[in-house]
């Protein structure tokens, strides 16, 4: 059943085309292509420093996970998931990506509240999610909700561009190759965790099978 699933997913996004640009809302991303060359763009560390999505990624597979902020109660959620799969994703020679616009400073808190151990990087600027195709600008409507409700998505991210990505997850080999994507406009719905373990270990096998014998 999870095999069908992902066979789904992954001919749903060969279907779409990269965007540079923010989209006008989140059901008009165009996701970035699976068989696309791993975008470098330029991401913060938890402390702060100056980073590129490459020197994190290092050239190893990756589980690369989009998540709108630590304000938002559905990314915690996932969040808290991905730490079910961690461990066997680490064994499969994976690690763990989480991207988000937050400043560093709410990555810290969203670490420490959530206990993860994998790394969060910030696109408090924009750069990756309109690299993959997943960014889009948050109307005033939404954004006054937003500010009802105590969440202010200038403050979070330090831009005043008040844009967000949607929910996404991508996974890239060790060449720097996208084998794998999922990306879902309504934010409440999220790909589970074994699904994502299940589209890393297909992806790992058919490496296995495609590397040449001695």
């Amino acid at each position: 059943m999870i095999r069908r699933a992902l066979a789904v997913l992954m001919l749903t996004l060969a279907g779409t085309a990269p965007a540079a640009e923010l989209a006008a809302s989140a059901d008009q991303v165009r996701p970035i292509l699976m068989g696309s060359n791993l975008p470098d763009i330029a991401l913060r560390t938890l402390e702060g420093e100056a980073t590129t999505l490459a020197r994190q990624v290092g050239g190893k597979p990756a589980i690369l996970v989009f998540y709108r902020g630590g304000w938002c109660p559905y990314c915690n959620l996932q969040l808290s998931d991905l730490r079910l799969i961690e461990d066997r994703a680490k064994a499969l020679g994976y690690q763990m990506i989480a991207i988000s616009p937050d400043r560093p400073e709410e990555l810290a808190k969203t670490l420490d509240a959530g206990d993860l151990t994998y790394t969060l990087l910030s696109d408090s600027q924009g750069h990756a999610m309109k690299a993959f195709g997943i960014g889009f600008r948050v109307d005033a409507v939404t954004v006054a909700k937003y500010l009802a409700f105590g969440i202010n998505l200038e403050t979070a991210s330090g831009s005043k561009e008040n844009a967000l990505p949607v929910p996404s997850v991508f996974i890239v080999d060790g060449e720097g190759v996208l084998q794998f994507g999922y990306t879902h406009p309504d934010y409440t719905i999220r790909i589970p965790g074994n699904v994502i373990l299940a589209a890393a270990e297909a992806i790992a096998e058919r490496k296995d099978r495609l590397q040449p014998k001695r």
